[in-house]
């Protein structure tokens, strides 16, 4: 049974008068309760707390929830306690969550299953933070059902492991643009160890075809088996999306790879599967790439390309990244190359099909502060030296860094604003990209 529930409106107050009003409840369950009716019972404005243990489920469980904007429906853990659902086998999805708007999970560890939370039609306004995804059988967060119009989620400070199958942690939007996921935020969350043995892909963060006006931000990323973030182009659907100050490392395949209409910049790539690339855009889907901006990035990229462009189509603007591709291309490309600027980049590599714009001079013992090619943190990327230091165009820089901060004060190559003491923010590492090592002075989080 349910330990307790309270009404938290006006209704309490003046019952007469506002009869009308809906009722927000605050609801508090156990292990042993009945998450299922409990759950999909909740009404606009409630609150479902969750005590500590674990909560299983063995059979179909889908919910249909109504929160609106001024009274959302929130499930979250009880403050200090850890509660887990677990699906016992790998026969259905943890969670289908279908017809439902604003809806917030925080807190809650999902296991087991074939999928873990599956966003069906019908969903929007929809968050997931804080929670821990892993050990599925299939992809751990999908919103990809055709003819789906999903807007405006956000996935925030999740952590997600230890997949299967196709094994994505986040597989958002359709192939050949067959539904759209659109004006949304992935950032914070850290995604690792998705390629075991039973990954059949294993991306980190993918958003397909026709998906348009995200923003991929603040995320650590290490060994998947796929591109660590995958990105087709928005088919004409709406703003270009944004990939930033992500950190990845020790991919299967590219570490960043995009096909259009995207913002990449203030990425850390370090290494990729041998012959891949730290950034790679591509022609999937039947487009080709245009409309990108590539800029501030550090790649380091031990065995492949820095970054390699295949069948240009269009406007593509390369500048300001630190590149070291020693054994291979620091940057090549393909197809239409009129349509490609390139500008104040630098590093190590050879240029194929791109003719100017890299100063080849790099050497990573006296760039940095502390980098090698050995394709895993610990590492100090903040630059120093002739070579980065006050050296980028400042036609295309940014406003901040990968530790957000200004860029006012100088134009420096790469994904960091040069530093003389090295780097004095959160330092490269598996886990979250703990902001608060980051913030100083006036900075304030990413909004």
């Amino acid at each position: 049974m349910q330990k307790h529930a309270f009404i938290a409106t006006l209704g309490l107050l003046m019952p007469c008068a506002w009869a009308g009003v809906a009722q927000a409840t605050t609801i508090e369950i156990g292990p042993g309760d009945d998450i299922r009716s409990t759950m999909q019972g909740l009404q606009a404005g409630d609150t479902l707390i969750l005590d500590g243990g674990t909560y299983t489920l063995s059979s179909y469980f889908a919910i249909s929830l109504a929160g609106t904007s001024g009274l959302p429906i929130v499930i979250r853990a009880k403050t200090g306690e850890q509660p887990v659902i677990h699906y016992v086998d790998n026969s259905q999805n943890i969670i289908n969550i279908g017809n439902t708007t604003f809806l917030t999970f925080d807190g809650i560890e999902f296991t087991g299953g074939s999928r873990g939370l599956r966003f069906l039609s019908g969903t929007s306004d929809i968050t997931v933070r804080n929670c821990h995804v892993h050990d599925t059988d299939a992809n751990a967060i999908s919103a990809n059902d055709g003819g789906v119009d999903y807007a405006r989620f956000t996935f925030e400070h999740n952590e997600i492991d230890h997949t299967g199958g196709t094994g994505e942690a986040f597989y958002l939007g359709c192939n050949s643009n067959a539904c759209q996921f659109h004006d949304s935020l992935v950032a914070n969350n850290y995604i690792h160890d998705l390629n075991g043995a039973t990954i059949t892909q294993g991306d980190g963060i993918e958003i397909k075809q026709g998906s348009y006006a995200n923003i991929v931000r603040d995320n650590v990323i290490h060994d998947t088996a796929y591109p660590g973030i995958t990105l087709y182009d928005v088919a004409r659907n709406g703003a270009p999306n944004v990939i930033e100050r992500n950190l990845v490392w020790n991919s299967g395949d590219n570490g960043i790879q995009v096909t259009a209409d995207a913002i990449v910049r203030n990425n850390i790539v370090l290494g990729e599967c041998a012959g891949c690339s730290a950034f790679a855009a591509n022609n999937l889907q039947g487009a080709t790439p245009a409309n990108l901006t590539i800029v501030n990035n550090t790649f380091i990229a031990p065995d492949g390309n820095g970054v390699k462009l295949n069948s240009v189509s269009g406007s593509i603007i390369i500048a300001n990244n630190a590149i070291y591709a020693p054994n291979g291309n620091a940057i090549s490309a393909s197809g239409t190359l009129g349509g490609i600027t390139s500008v104040a980049n630098a590093g190590q590599g050879t240029l194929n099909g791109v003719a100017a714009g890299f100063a080849t001079t790099g050497n990573l013992a006296t760039d940095f502060f502390g980098a090698n090619l050995g394709g895993v943190p610990p590492q100090n990327l903040v630059p120093r030296g002739s070579l980065l230091v006050g050296m980028a165009n400042a036609t295309y820089l940014p406003s901040d860094d990968f530790d957000l901060r200004a860029r006012s004060a100088q134009a420096d190559i790469g994904a960091y604003l040069a530093n003389a003491n090295g780097n004095p923010g959160w330092p490269l590492r598996a886990g979250f990209k703990i902001l608060d090592e980051i913030f100083v002075g006036d900075f304030e989080p990413w909004q």
